[in-house]
């Protein structure tokens, strides 16, 4: 790594150092890590995930992302709220997960949750956008001391409180705040990372629900 938190990739371009140019988590990087979402179904993948990450890495959930797509039903959270206790045990049993029996009941109580919010705002999109944090909230200039600084914010705090009055579970300020950076809540690209501008382009040019 860089004195200021970029490594150089297989191409010759900086980016931010934490893929450490593993092929699967720099094209998560590239391609996914701070772009706008408002798919429902991955908005509500994605924070369940994250909440399974908790004392793990991320790299270790992305490699098993779509054993967990095919145990959760793709995260269809319709689906999801209906499992059952044998669904909890069938997930426990499968090597293909984090058999975390917490984890395992806290997805199927967000997605019953998720039902709820969806009802109230039209949809989770709608929900997590309003929440957005506006240019003042964020930092003149992303360098790599200021990013380590940022593991939960204001907004982050906030969503969490919410969340957890509405009975989520597994939605600490750290936890929403790698979900806001990941579904491009926010873009936590160190400045001079190649995708950084890239990112910003699109964050521009995305249509926030409403």
């Amino acid at each position: 790594m860089s004195h200021n938190g970029l490594i150089e990739g297989p191409d010759g371009n900086l980016r931010c150092f934490w893929h450490d140019n593993k092929d699967d988590y720099l094209a998560y990087h590239d391609n996914e890590w701070g772009r706008p979402v408002d798919n429902d179904t991955r908005l509500f993948e994605k924070i369940c995930l994250e909440g399974f990450q908790s004392g793990l890495s991320w790299l270790t959930i992305l490699r098993k992302r779509e054993n967990f797509r095919a145990a959760f039903a793709g995260f269809d959270f319709e689906r999801v709220a209906e499992f059952d206790e044998t669904d909890v045990e069938r997930l426990v049993q499968d090597a293909g997960i984090i058999r975390h029996r917490g984890k395992i009941n806290s997805t199927i109580n967000n997605a019953r949750r998720a039902i709820e919010l969806r009802k109230e705002f039209g949809s989770l999109a709608t929900y997590f956008w309003s929440q957005e944090p506006g240019a003042h909230a964020r930092p003149a200039k992303l360098d790599y001391e200021t990013l380590r600084t940022l593991g939960k914010t204001e907004e982050s705090t906030a969503i969490s409180k919410d969340l957890k009055k509405r009975g989520w579970s597994f939605v600490g300020p750290t936890t929403v705040y790698a979900f806001m950076q990941a579904m491009g809540l926010v873009n936590d690209h160190i400045e001079g990372c190649c995708m950084r501008e890239a990112v910003e382009d699109e964050r521009r040019n995305f249509v926030r629900p409403v």
